[in-house]
């Protein structure tokens, strides 16, 4: 059966694997990105949108969810660049860093997701991911550092969280989590390849394959967890 999927925060590489691995299956494809696409990607309806703030992003979903969506993932994250880099200790934090961090990890989430608000009270079984991180995890941050960015995702995690509570309450077949895609090849990463173990730097197209598969297999039991990318949830 063809499904329609919406994948927010398309032009970044986890986003780009989504949208290969989708379309080769022959199913339908909705984008929407700040940024253009690195190149124009044949079956894709492509929207560029910088903020779904004030009304912003209604016209463009009302006419996505003309078609049922099957499920959405809101693939926004930022961990570095514009000369920051990851916090190694706290007098490294800087009040820019934690703007940026916030605002593309938390803030842009929370108003797609008022956003998407009405339209997910009333598609049966749709199924909603998050891209997150598994060092937003409180409970198992064993090493410190990383401030900006593991604030931001462990304050996304807690959206999440909330945001599945007052869903579930208005569309009971609805489920909305957090996804960590382990550590994937991409501009994110790229800093910290070289100290990385054998084996665990996974390709865009691997993790697409692997979140896609824990979407699909998503239980209501689920909504409001943090998942890792075999499907295990993981303490907050």
């Amino acid at each position: 059966m063809t499904e329609h999927w919406l994948i927010i925060g398309a032009s970044g590489g986890i986003a780009q694997g989504l949208l290969q691995n989708l379309l080769a299956a022959g199913h339908q494809v909705s984008a929407i990105s700040r940024q253009p696409l690195a190149e124009p990607i044949s079956g894709v309806s492509w929207y560029q949108l910088q903020s779904a703030e004030q009304g912003a992003a209604d016209a463009v979903l009302a006419r996505i969810f003309q078609l049922p969506v099957t499920a959405v993932v809101i693939c926004q994250g930022w961990l570095h660049g514009d000369g920051h880099l990851p916090e190694k200790s706290l007098q490294q934090v800087s009040r820019e860093a934690l703007q940026q961090s916030m605002e593309i990890n938390l803030f842009s989430p929370v108003f797609y997701l008022q956003a998407l608000q009405p339209w997910l009270q009333k598609q049966p079984g749709i199924r909603v991911a998050v891209l997150s991180a598994k060092v937003g995890s409180i409970s198992d941050n064993q090493l410190g550092g990383w401030y900006s960015y593991r604030m931001a995702k462990a304050a996304l995690n807690m959206l999440v969280r909330c945001v599945s509570i007052e869903l579930g309450r208005v569309n009971k077949t609805a489920a909305l989590f957090s996804l960590h895609p382990g550590t994937t090849d991409s501009a994110l990463s790229a800093p910290f390849q070289q100290r990385l173990p054998a084996g665990q730097l996974q390709s865009a197209a691997a993790t697409a394959e692997r979140l896609l598969s824990v979407i699909r297999q998503s239980q209501l039991t689920d909504s409001g967890l943090l998942l890792n990318w075999d499907g295990q949830p993981i303490p907050f």
